[in-house]
């Protein structure tokens, strides 16, 4: 297969939950405002991937991580990956990103990034995104409410292709024979 049939996503998770982000708000100039900040401790964890140069996200929101869940976002991957493509999913080392997670699917292979190296995988920027436009400063009255929100902010994120392009894109990716 040439390299003109590879698709390039990158994956990974983020826990939000009670535990929330605090950002700075906008006030009147001498106030002092008020951000919520829950003692309670209930999360949910969104498995994400973007596929920067079609504009495409997949997403799944979860109450833990494991690998059968990350086997079950493989498959949405899978899903939407074009007969005679290859989608190659650059993640990190995280437990459950065990080597044998992909054996199963024909068109879709995993690469590895080095260990703590965040700022190669572009995901992260779209947690940081997530945080400071939809889930910062809020509280989340039980689990469903958690999902609630971060499928909505997801949805958000999503609803604006070329933000997915612009902020996911990486010239390194662009692969030529």
């Amino acid at each position: 297969m040439g390299l003109e049939r590879v698709d390039v996503w990158f994956q990974d998770e983020a826990r939000f939950g009670q535990q929330n982000t605090t950002t700075r708000l906008w006030a009147e100039r001498g106030s002092r405002p008020r951000a919520v900040k829950q003692q309670q401790f209930e999360y949910a964890y969104l498995f994400g991937s973007v596929y920067p140069t079609r504009e495409l996200g997949e997403a799944m929101v979860v109450p833990w991580v494991n690998k059968e869940i990350m086997v079950e976002h493989l498959k949405q991957i899978a899903a939407v990956t074009e007969k005679g493509r290859h989608a190659v999913v650059i993640m990190d080392g995280a437990g459950w990103h065990t080597e044998d997670i992909a054996d199963e699917f024909q068109n879709i292979s995993v690469i590895k990034l080095p260990p703590y190296s965040p700022e190669l995988n572009p995901i992260e920027q779209v947690w940081s995104w997530l945080r400071q436009h939809y889930l910062a400063n809020q509280s989340f009255s039980d689990y469903e409410d958690i999902v609630s929100k971060v499928c909505s902010a997801w949805n958000s994120f999503l609803e604006c292709s070329t933000r997915v392009s612009k902020m996911c894109s990486r010239r390194w990716i662009e692969l030529t024979s």
